[in-house]
This record gives structure tokens, sequence and C-alpha cells, in this order.
């Protein structure tokens, strides 16, 4: 299931694909006479052939598959949710060629989608997302990040679905190859937090592979899972490819999109999309936070 943007009463779907990358191993004899039952050694990849597979998986541009380089394990670990069929794994394998064996492939519930909706709902003329953070730049002006699939194509936004609100327009976003996007309050008479609910933000960063992690959106509220890699890409389907994500088990549903990921008292990304949803849970996907900090000056807090 792919997360997407939605109206203030239905889901507009935006159709969302992933890939993950894994790793290989290295078993090595010495010494040994050949048997009868010898097993023979696993095929093992250099960093340059796990690059070479990576880039074969996104030229077969298979909607619905998620992929990560494991440079420790050496293999490239491609999930890849309920849409996608055996005939089209085994494209993905012959895009690799001579590095297929590089690939391991991984099933998830569901379909990959872009997910619209810091927890505080936004609505854009026709849709619905989850704020991200607030911020401001260095003269003290006041914004909020959200996810650039919001964003893409929206004007003005605001706090409530009747737009009797106003709290502000978009005046940056990056959407697809990044998912982020920035907006600036025009209203000031709205109260700009550095909150994520009650929990205060007084920090950005990275997590770390096994990291608990905790996401708060307009649809489903607060959930928590562990980040399972770095520098995903997702393939959303029709040119929607998005690189450099942190993946997660956190679970998400539309309308959480562009929707916070922290820890405690910092702030580690934007709800971008995945698949699953609160119920069964899922797989989600964030865009890291400090690289919209660093493209558009501004700072938590």
């Amino acid at each position: 299931m792919r997360i997407k943007r939605t109206t203030p009463r239905s889901g507009v779907a935006r159709r969302n694909r992933l890939i993950a990358a894994g790793t290989g191993f290295l078993a090595a004899a010495a010494f040994a006479a050949p048997s009868a039952h010898a097993a023979e050694a696993p095929q093992t990849f250099s960093a340059a052939e796990l690059t070479q597979t990576s880039d074969a998986v996104r030229s077969a541009d298979v909607a619905g598959t998620a992929w990560t380089v494991d440079a420790k394990t050496k293999q490239v670990v491609v999930t890849v949710d309920s849409t996608v069929s055996q005939a089209e794994i085994a494209k993905l394998k012959a895009e690799a060629g001579d590095t297929a064996g590089a690939l391991k492939v991984e099933h998830t519930k569901g379909t990959f989608r872009k997910l619209i909706s810091g927890g505080d709902a936004i609505y854009a003329s026709s849709w619905r997302c989850s704020l991200g953070f607030n911020v401001q730049n260095s003269a003290g002006a006041y914004y909020f990040l959200t996810a650039g699939h919001c964003t893409d194509g929206a004007g003005t936004w605001w706090s409530n679905s009747s737009h009797s609100t106003t709290l502000g327009t978009t005046s940056g976003s990056s959407f697809p190859g990044n998912d982020y996007g920035i907006v600036k309050y025009t209203n000031n008479s709205v109260a700009k937090s550095g909150t994520v609910g009650s929990q205060d933000i007084t920090r950005a960063a990275t997590p770390s592979v096994g990291t608990t992690v905790t996401r708060r959106g307009s649809t489903t509220g607060i959930h928590s899972g562990r980040v399972t890699a770095l520098n995903a890409t997702v393939n959303y389907g029709g040119g929607d490819i998005v690189s450099g994500l942190i993946q997660t088990t956190v679970c998400a549903e539309p309308g959480d999109s562009g929707g916070p990921l922290y820890g405690g008292t910092t702030a580690y990304g934007l709800t971008s999309g995945g698949s699953g949803n609160c119920t069964s849970g899922g797989t989600t996907f964030f865009q890291p936070v400090t690289e919209a900090l660093s493209a558009y000056g501004v700072h938590v807090f």
C-alpha cells in the first residue's frame, strides 16, 4: 500500500514504490580437500558491483519496490510490495545481469504509497497532509516543514478543512528525488510551537539503524517502531523516485504524510510513504529532516 495525501474526507492515492538494499557474505576455506558434500562458497561482490546492482534496480523501474545497499553484508536488499509480480522480480534480476546474485528480495504486505495529512492536519486546496516541524530562519521568520509531495502543486495552506483559517504559502518544494517542502507562515495570530504534540523538540539529527523512533500524524496519531535501514530508495511509480530515505517499521496511513519522525527531543525525519496500515503494521520511509533544514537555511526551535 502506498501512502498518499488525502482530501479532507477521502484519500487521493499517489502511487508509491520501494526497493531496499541488503547484504552478502564471504565463506572461505583453506587447506580443506573437496568432498562430495562440500557446498560451493557464495559469491561476494565489491562496492562497485553493489553500486552497479543498485543502479540496475533503478533502471528496471518497477513500481512498488525499495532498495538499499548494505555494505556490511554485501547485498542489495530489495523490498517489494504486494503489487510486484514474479515477472517483475525476474525483470529486476535480468537487469542486474552478472551481479543478480547480489540481490536479496524481501516481501512486505500492502502497497507502497505516499502519505499526506507534525502531527497536526494541514490542508491544501484539495488534499490533507500533516505538519512536520515548525522552524525559523536566521532572521527569526517562522516556517513549517512537511513532505515535498504535499507541497508539490500547492500554494496556500489552511489549518481546517473549511479553509477558513490560513496558515501560509509554500515557499519551497523538492519532489521527486527528495521529499521535503517548506511553508512560510503568513498568519501572525497562529501560535508556532517548537513541539510535536507535548514533546519539545530542541535539535535535529540522523538516527542509526536500530534506533527506536516515534511518528505523529493527523490520521493515526502517535506510533513507534525502529529504524531498519538508511539511504533507502523508493519507487512510488510514475517517475516518482525518492532517494536517501530512512526505512522503519513504524506504521502510517494516508494523511500522515509530512508528519514528524522523532526520538525524545530530537527531530529525525518527515513522513514520505510506505505500505501497510496501523492495524496490521507496515514499512514506512522518512525524508531526513537535516537535509531539509540545510536546504532552506532554517532550524528547529
